[in-house]
């Protein structure tokens, strides 16, 4: 009821390991489709739909092709407004010493830094030696610096950390990169939410121009989302970029879950 009294077509939240996430832009692109393909969104127009979506971070849109009959691929989203919330900030982290990091908001907040600072390669290290040094740097910057939202304290906390190759300056070429976030859970995706900080903070440096693409790796999986910055603006007292996010998603299967009221563990259970 909340969603349609925004105008928004479905609110949706984005659960992981840990709870749930104020944003995932994969998990948006995903929607877009279900969307249109099971008739959430009345006459879809072709060759492309607005799908309006309420997220715990705000209103977000997909754009979404549609051939008259399903869904396609890829979709494009706009999402809240990204902007850079800390540049070169000096972080001490327990076995690596000192190391410096961006942090920026696209949705959620996150931190950056290139694993080399860690003495580690985002492309050819180890996963689990990746996920511990994102994590103890996750862990040191909520000790270390105070997060602020504009509009809601509850958003004013570190999702995780994101791992690059340092080629943050503006290239054709693609950048790689490996988020880390809540219970060291790993992104499969480049991170649509993590990708729209990450453009945020390359504009803020100057490092990019508005409607200059770049794209982006999952150094697990090699899959690539795009991303530019498409218009400058203000959130708060921050200077702010809305942030286009491309990629593709593509169905899996279909799940059914029941409650039934007898059954003692219907409100589920952790296992680890």
């Amino acid at each position: 009821g909340a969603a349609a009294a925004d105008g928004a077509h479905l609110a949706a939240l984005f659960l992981h390991c840990a709870g749930y996430s104020a944003m995932c832009g994969h998990a948006v692109i995903a929607l877009g489709r279900f969307a249109l393909d099971y008739g959430l969104v009345p006459a879809p127009t072709r060759p492309e739909t607005a799908v309006r979506l309420r997220c715990p971070c705000g209103p977000v849109t997909a754009f979404v092709p549609w051939d008259g009959h399903r869904s396609g691929n890829p979709v494009r989203f706009h999402s809240v407004p990204a902007f850079a919330a800390a540049t070169d900030l000096a972080i001490d982290v327990p076995g690596h010493g000192k190391v410096v990091v961006d942090i920026g908001y696209g949705g959620t907040f996150y931190a950056f830094l290139s694993a080399e600072q860690l003495g580690l390669d985002v492309c050819s290290s180890k996963t689990r030696d990746l996920v511990s040094a994102a994590s103890a740097v996750t862990e040191a910057v909520k000790k270390q610096f105070k997060l602020h939202h504009p509009e809601s304290e509850d958003l004013a906390f570190l999702y995780g950390t994101i791992l690059t190759d340092g080629k943050d300056a503006f290239s054709e070429e693609p950048t790689t990169n490996i988020c880390v976030f809540a219970d060291e859970q790993v992104d499969r995706s480049p991170t649509g939410s993590g990708v729209t900080a990450r453009i945020a903070l390359q504009y803020h440096k100057g490092l990019i121009q508005l409607d200059q693409s770049r794209t982006f790796r999952s150094s697990t999986t090699g899959s690539l989302f795009t991303g530019k910055a498409v218009k400058a603006t203000k959130f708060g007292n921050y200077s702010a970029v809305i942030v286009e996010v491309s990629g593709e998603a593509f169905y899996t299967g279909t799940a059914t879950f029941t409650v039934e009221e007898e059954d003692p563990l219907k409100h589920g259970f952790f296992f680890k």
